[in-house]
């Protein structure tokens, strides 16, 4: 959260708007602030179970909507690109129609005897591939099969027997056990006409411990239902609407609305694109994540937060991970139970808060509001707290830490983690590069607690605090059943100084002078693709 330290300043800033209380964009010199270069690759990193993931999530066009380039069907099919890698889809197409079946908002849709072909070899192997599969609309049964070459597509061998599609998305495993290089082909095998979906391609590696690169085609979800526009807030990827949004000091004020597609198309991303291809504050971690070969979508407002609910499309159960900066207002009951069993059974969380203060009532010790944007008695440390104390799964601080109502500055922390639990090196050393400094411009701490989950475990403290202790943390990490969560007690290092132009924007992702480090995207993309599982 900005906050003004001089008086004169805070009295024009308060005229003129209203909100320097209300925004968690923050420095200290604005004027200071520029633009830093985006990161445009990632590094090599150790290749993991998961080698390559294809949901067909392409944004708000597929670019595959006809069978082929002929009516009846090219003899060659059409070539797209997908999560930076080469298909060709014979007689066949990517949809987002009710009558497709598919997991997330896209799958591919194969008709007579047509094909969906891997243009490109997965290095180190396939021990085994998962393909959800089903009938297109009410289409009767057909069979299709998996085959796969270690040849570059010479010659291929199918896997397993033919498999039979149902009525319902259904998940299909194969074992096939080779080393070296290799690819897939999906063939659909009878049923003539009728049409069949696939989604959600997982090629888990058979290649031991060698070099292997990021798990591209991760699903990643931010939340816009909880007034993360409030004030002068704007953490948002991307937003091509406004609403009226209720103000801390009451009534309302038009801010920026986000859409579930970014537009335009990510699809049209590449490693030079700059952050200002999208409107939004946090859109330099959203583009990044793309370059990474990552998918990004947002929940909008009013939109249902629900785990395992069919009905609903951008249910949890799509994603791999939930990304929630600074929310304004509580998760409902149903809400908190779908985030619990969502991290429980494998889905990863980044928790993102802001600074308070000991209550919501009146100004911290600082002479700041805290960062209650909304006015409706609770602000980002609040909402997390509550959902780890009243969520009625487990209410004894499951991930091992509560947030603390403070409002502190440190610029920057180096007092940063440097044991060996292998997944703090993964967040602090991983594919993105190193994050070696933290800066916060009004934020929270937090307190651990090993003895509720003994897997919590802090990132940055601030430079007074013990470096490995349980108090004073900015940064952390934690496992809760099969999944992961990331909190980090600021919005300031994720803000990247562009989205709505009414609101108080600073760069703090990039351009963090006068610290002068560039750390934090390494931070938030490597604790992105951990909590994916994706390094």
């Amino acid at each position: 959260m900005l906050k003004f330290t001089n008086s004169r300043l805070l009295l024009v800033a308060t005229v003129a708007f209203g909100l320097l209380t209300s925004s968690c964009q923050k420095n200290n010199t604005p004027a200071a602030q520029t633009n830093g270069s985006q990161l445009e690759s990632a590094k090599t990193i150790k290749t993991l179970a998961v080698s390559l993931t294809q949901g067909f999530e392409v944004g708000s066009t597929s670019p595959k909507t006809a069978y082929d380039v002929s009516p009846t069907g090219s003899s060659s099919g059409d070539n797209v690109t997908l999560s930076g890698n080469s298909w060709n889809m014979y007689d066949a197409l990517i949809g987002n129609l009710s009558a497709d079946l598919k997991a997330g908002s896209w799958s591919g849709r194969i008709r007579n005897t047509g094909k969906i072909t891997m243009l490109f070899d997965v290095t180190t192997g396939i021990s085994t591939v998962t393909i959800k599969h089903g009938t297109y609309g009410s289409d009767t049964p057909s069979q299709w099969g998996l085959f796969y070459s270690v040849n570059g597509g010479s010659t291929w061998t199918q896997s397993g027997s033919n498999i039979t599609t149902g009525s319902t998305l259904a998940t299909q495993t194969f074992t096939i056990n080779v080393t070296g290089t290799a690819r897939l082909e999906i063939r659909k095998l009878s049923g003539g006409t009728n049409r069949i979906n696939i989604d959600d391609i997982t090629i888990n590696d058979n290649g031991g411990t060698g070099g292997g690169t990021v798990i591209t085609g991760k699903k990643f979800l931010f939340d816009a239902s909880h007034l993360e526009n409030a004030g002068s807030a704007d953490w948002q990827i991307d937003a091509d609407g406004t609403e009226s949004v209720p103000l801390y000091t009451g009534g309302t004020t038009t801010e920026t609305k986000a859409q579930r597609i970014p537009t335009p198309s990510y699809t049209g991303i590449t490693a030079s694109t700059s952050e200002t291809y999208w409107k939004g504050g946090i859109s330099s971690w959203a583009v990044s994540l793309v370059k990474l070969g990552e998918l990004v979508e947002t929940l909008p407002v009013g939109t249902s937060l629900t785990y395992g609910n069919a009905s609903n499309p951008q249910d949890l159960s799509n994603y791999d991970v939930f990304v929630v900066v600074e929310p304004n207002r509580l998760f409902t009951a149903a809400e908190k139970t779908a985030l619990m069993n969502f991290v429980s059974n494998g889905g990863g969380l980044m928790m993102i808060a802001d600074h308070t203060a000991a209550t919501t009532a009146g100004t911290d010790a600082n002479g700041y509001n805290p960062s209650d944007r909304d006015g409706d008695g609770y602000d980002s440390p609040r909402v997390w707290n509550d959902l780890m104390t009243n969520n009625g799964i487990n209410n004894s601080n499951p991930f091992g830490f509560v947030i603390n109502y403070v409002d502190i500055s440190e610029g920057p922390s180096t007092n940063v983690y440097t044991g060996t639990n292998a997944n703090a090196q993964k967040v602090l050393n991983g594919a993105a590069g190193t994050a070696s400094k933290l800066a916060f411009y009004n934020g929270s701490t937090a307190n651990l607690f090993p003895a509720n989950n003994s897997s919590v475990q802090g990132l940055f403290w601030r430079n007074s605090a013990t470096n490995g202790g349980t108090s004073n943390a900015m940064a952390l990490l934690a496992t809760y059943g099969t999944g992961r969560v990331v909190w980090i007690g600021d919005s300031s290092p994720a803000d990247d100084g562009t989205g709505d132009t009414g609101d108080n924007l600073f760069n703090g992702w990039s351009g963090d002078s006068p610290s002068g480090f560039t750390s934090h995207p390494a931070l938030h993309l490597n604790a992105s693709l951990w909590l994916a599982k994706a390094q």
